[in-house]
């Protein structure tokens, strides 16, 4: 039998996130709808302002959630044993997630860095224009950044409609784990 976990509202618990992983997930889904908003406004209406209005902070926001899932992802390791059993399938699913979140952000980096032309973020200088094109980096970007983000989008609508619809082996409606913290 484990040692009994004290109850903190900073830490996670079997019951339920604490406020930490609770302001992370609902930071990163919010950032997370204004990105899909701002890929859908340049898809759905090119060249307008509704495109400028939402595109302009994509790639800014693209490296802070990439910050955001990894600083996540670590503080869901140190808190493993004491995290909601959320069961295979849904450890799975939210393994998924985090590969994507790295992944799309990341391929969006190496295409700004394969382009050459420097990237800043929130007006600070990431990294610094160069004299060559890096093609092999772009393609692969051009290849997978936005399938992925797509790809995101459906599994987290299916996050979403998972959390609403599942209940734990107490009958209680997982969402509450990451609303209430209980």
């Amino acid at each position: 039998m484990p040692p009994p976990v004290a109850k903190s509202s900073m830490m996670d618990r079997p019951d339920g996130y604490g406020i930490v992983s609770r302001v992370l997930h609902w930071l990163m889904a919010v950032l997370l709808v204004w990105q899909f908003t701002s890929a859908a406004a340049r898809q759905f209406f090119p060249d307008t302002p509704i495109e400028d209005f939402f595109w302009a902070s994509h790639t800014s926001l693209g490296l802070l959630l990439l910050i955001l899932v990894v600083v996540r992802g670590a503080w869901a390791l140190a808190n493993l044993g004491r995290r909601p059993n959320s069961g295979l399938m849904a450890g799975f699913g939210h393994l998924l997630l985090y590969l994507m979140m790295i992944a799309i952000p990341t391929l969006g980096l190496l295409r700004a860095y394969g382009r050459g032309r420097g990237y800043s973020a929130f007006g600070i200088p990431v990294f610094s224009p160069r004299d060559q094109e890096i093609e092999a980096l772009v393609e692969l970007a051009n290849a997978w950044h936005g399938l992925l983000g797509w790809t995101l989008l459906a599994a987290s609508a299916g996050h979403v409609m998972m959390a609403f619809l599942h209940r734990g082996r107490d009958g209680r409606r997982v969402l509450t784990r990451m609303t209430r913290g209980q």
